[in-house]
């Protein structure tokens, strides 16, 4: 009689949750070409990925885990975790403009959600960007606040774009109860879950 040794199973994986401030040009993944620059360079955690994803021109909040759960959790719409972004954007939207984007804006691909909008009244305390944005000494710049529960590709620039605004520079600053605090660019921290 041949004995059989029983299954090992490895031992359950803690279930974690990082927060990264994404600098500007990094792209949103662990590998990539050569002369890429991406999540590797900063974060030396095993087996976590990006719960949804950044640009590689857009800078800000990340939220990585080893949870699949978790990650479905945060990125999919159906969830309604809504994003705030500050986006400096070329020119001074009018209220029009704002509710226009308050309302929802038409693009290409279809209707955006309504958005919640806020042009504040001073650039939010941000690190230079690294280059920095192109300026235009005849056209004036400002920042908005706007904050979707959805995440069509480039949907934020579009968005600008479609309202006559074109992004400058696109930061996320909050994902659902997370956000930037204490972050600067290329920073992580670990977080209690929330479930």
């Amino acid at each position: 009689m041949r004995k059989v040794n029983p299954i090992r199973r490895p031992a359950q994986q803690q279930s974690r949750l990082l927060l990264f401030n994404k600098p500007y040009g990094v792209l949103t993944q662990f590998s990539g070409e050569t002369a890429d620059i991406t999540l590797k360079h900063y974060i030396d955690v095993a087996d976590v990925y990006p719960a949804g994803r950044l640009d590689k021109d857009s800078e800000g909040l990340l939220v990585l885990t080893n949870n699949g759960n978790w990650q479905h959790r945060i990125s999919d719409p159906k969830h309604k975790m809504a994003k705030t972004y500050w986006v400096q954007v070329e020119g001074i939207p009018s209220a029009q403009t704002l509710a226009q984007l308050t309302q929802g804006v038409r693009l290409n691909d279809g209707m955006t959600l309504p958005a919640k909008v806020e042009l504040l009244p001073q650039a939010p305390a941000v690190w230079p960007r690294n280059p920095p944005i192109r300026v235009r000494q005849s056209i004036p710049d400002s920042w908005l606040a706007l904050t979707i529960h959805e995440g069509k590709n480039r949907q934020v620039r579009r968005m600008t774009a479609a309202v006559g605004h074109p992004t400058l520079r696109l930061i996320r600053a909050q994902i659902g109860p997370w956000d930037l605090t204490d972050l600067g660019p290329g920073e992580w921290r670990e977080v209690a879950p929330l479930w």
